[in-house]
């Protein structure tokens, strides 16, 4: 009888002591990079003009079992339009072990660029802009560190204003991204 309570007090004693560092965190607040490639078309009215694009930036967030709260900066880099977006993003996300799914959406602005035609460098007009976006994350189980591989669409309104022009041209970016996030 007082080897199996010297067990029984064991037993407890490993399963209170011995945890996951974050088993009683209801968020994960976490920073990354990320980077990405597709391209963009800029339209007004029935022309439109196209090109691929580059994406860069840096993320900072916090993650809760259902939802996904980040701030977000990208650079954008193509051969005619170079500019930066900051965002706030919301997911809603699927809380699995291995691989969550997700959706999203954000809103922020596009700031400091510049749009090349023909050589001739043309301000962006910095505005508002929005986005939508799908994808997945991957875990990597003990090791704090989660990758996203998501679809992601940003549409700017207004986008530039060229002389001459009485309209202004909407941005449509489109791009495949992978972000990196460390779990602190």
């Amino acid at each position: 009888m007082k080897i199996n309570s010297i067990s029984l007090i064991s037993v407890i004693s490993t399963l209170a002591c011995v945890s996951n560092a974050n088993a009683g965190v209801i968020a994960d607040f976490y920073a990354g990079a990320l980077a990405g490639v597709g391209g963009y078309t800029t339209f007004v009215d029935h022309k439109n003009s196209s090109a691929s694009s580059r994406v860069f930036g840096a993320i900072a967030g916090m993650d809760v079992p259902f939802v996904r709260i980040e701030g977000e900066y990208n650079y954008f880099d193509s051969k005619k339009l170079d500019t930066n977006a900051a965002m706030l993003n919301i997911y809603a996300k699927m809380p699995t072990t291995l691989v969550m799914p997700y959706i999203g959406g954000g809103v922020g602005m596009v700031f400091d660029g510049d749009y090349t035609v023909d050589n001739t460098k043309t301000g962006i007009n910095s505005g508002v802009a929005y986005q939508a976006m799908l994808g997945t994350t991957l875990a990597i189980f003990a090791v704090p560190i989660k990758f996203d591989i998501e679809g992601r669409a940003l549409y700017a309104p207004d986008i530039l204003k060229i002389s001459g022009f009485d309209k202004t041209p909407d941005l449509l970016q489109y791009q495949v991204r992978v972000k990196a996030r460390f779990i602190f």
